[in-house]
C-alpha cells in the first residue's frame, strides 16, 4: 500500500471533552450567532466585517491581534459586526507551503496532526475569551468540522473546494453560515449550485455514519475574484458584477438571498493594499442600489498586525506567513471608514 498509517488521532468528541468550551462562551456564542443569523436573513440591517489573518499561524499574535479587534468592535457594534478570521488551514494551489497550524502547529518543525487538531481548539477557545468575538474558519477538509463545531460562527468555502460534493453536503448540515465562494474559474453558477446544493436536506457517509442533514437555509455567495485562461487575476467585485449576481439571484429559488466581497485573493491581485480600495467601491455600489444594498450582506479583508508577509521562520511578530495583508494601522482606520458609510 502507498499509506502509511502513522497513528489514529482522537475523534471530534474526545478532543471536545479534553478541551471543552466553557459554558459562558456556549451562551456568548448562541448569542453571537443569532446576531450574524439576523443579518444574513435581513432581519439586522449591520454590515459583518470578517477580517483577520491570512492564516492563524501563533496562537499570541492572533489572540493579541482580536483583542485589538474587540476595542474597536465596541465602538462600532451599532453598525457593525466583526467576525475575525481564525484559519487554521491553509488551502496551497500546488500543495506546497504551510499548510495551517492544524498541518504544524509550529510552522518551523515538522507536521503534528495530534497536537495540531489540540492547538487549533486551544486557540480558537483562547481568543473568545481575550475577545468576546467568536470567529470564521475555513472548512478545507469536511471530516474535520465537528472539531470546532461549537465553536465557530461562520465558515468559509474556498475555490477550490466549493464543486466538491462532500463540502457540499457538510455544509448542509450546518447551524451557521457558510460562504461558498465563486471558483477560481469565476463561474457564478458553479457558486450559486453550491448553495442550492448546501441549503437541501441530504443524506450520506459523515466519519463512518450514515447521517441525515436538514439543510443550511444560511449558505450564501462570496465573491473572491477569477483567473482567467492565461493565468491572470480578474476582479468580480465591481457594480456590474454585483448586479449581475443579483439577477442570477433573482431566477433562483435560494433562501436568504445574501453575498460577502472578499477583497484580497484574485479581487485585490494578492496586493494587499488594494483591499481598502475595494472595500470602499463594494460600500458605494450598496448606496447607489438599494437591492445591491439589501444582497451585499459584508467584506472580507485580510489583515495582521504587520503588513505583508514574511517567509517562515522571518521573525517578525504579528506578520502573515502566507499571504500579504494590511497592517492594523489601515485596518483600523478602514473599519472606522466601512462604519462610515452604513
Amino acid at each position: 500500500m502507498s499509506f502509511e498509517f502513522i497513528r489514529k488521532l482522537p475523534t471530534p468528541d474526545e478532543i471536545r471533552k479534553e478541551y471543552p468550551v466553557p459554558e459562558k462562551l456556549v451562551q456568548l456564542k448562541a448569542r453571537r450567532d443569532q446576531e450574524i443569523r439576523n443579518v444574513l436573513t435581513g432581519e439586522d440591517n449591520r454590515f459583518l466585517v470578517i477580517i483577520g489573518p491570512c492564516s492563524a499561524d501563533n496562537e499570541d499574535a492572533v489572540c493579541d491581534y482580536i483583542s485589538r479587534l474587540a476595542r474597536i468592535n465596541e465602538k462600532v457594534k451599532d453598525k457593525l459586526i466583526l467576525i475575525p478570521r481564525i484559519y487554521t488551514n491553509k488551502p496551497r494551489t500546488t500543495g506546497d507551503g504551510y499548510k495551517g497550524i492544524v498541518h504544524q502547529p509550529d510552522p518551523e518543525k515538522k507536521p503534528d496532526f495530534l497536537q495540531g487538531l489540540i492547538a487549533m481548539r486551544k486557540m480558537h477557545i483562547h481568543a473568545i475569551e481575550e475577545s468576546g468575538l467568536t470567529a470564521a474558519d475555513e472548512m478545507l477538509y469536511p471530516e474535520n468540522w465537528r472539531y470546532l463545531s461549537d465553536i465557530l460562527s461562520y465558515v468559509a468555502i474556498g475555490a477550490r473546494s466549493v464543486e466538491d460534493q462532500q463540502h457540499r453536503l457538510t455544509v448542509s448540515g450546518f447551524d451557521v453560515p457558510a460562504g461558498m465562494k465563486n471558483p477560481t474559474s469565476g463561474d457564478f453558477s458553479v457558486m450559486l449550485n453550491s448553495v442550492y446544493a448546501a441549503q437541501q436536506a441530504h443524506s450520506f457517509i459523515y466519519r463512518g455514519w450514515e447521517v441525515n442533514t436538514s439543510g443550511n437555509e444560511l449558505a450564501h455567495t462570496v465573491l473572491r475574484g477569477a483567473t482567467n485562461k492565461h493565468g491572470q487575476n480578474i476582479p468580480n467585485y465591481h457594480y456590474e458584477d454585483l448586479n449581475t449576481l443579483l439577477n442570477l439571484y433573482n431566477e433562483r429559488d435560494l433562501k436568504n438571498p445574501a453575498c460577502i466581497i472578499d477583497a484580497n485573493h484574485s479581487n485585490s491581485d494578492k496586493q494587499h493594499e488594494q483591499q481598502i480600495r475595494i472595500v470602499k467601491e463594494v460600500m458605494h455600489s450598496r448606496k447607489l442600489n438599494g437591492e445591491i444594498h439589501a444582497l451585499v450582506k459584508g467584506v472580507m479583508v485580510e489583515s495582521y498586525i504587520e503588513a505583508g508577509c514574511q517567509k517562515v521562520g522571518g521573525g517578525v511578530y504579528g506578520k502573515s506567513i502566507t499571504d500579504p495583508c494590511l497592517s492594523w494601522e489601515d485596518s483600523e482606520r478602514l473599519i472606522y471608514d466601512i462604519a462610515e458609510y452604513e
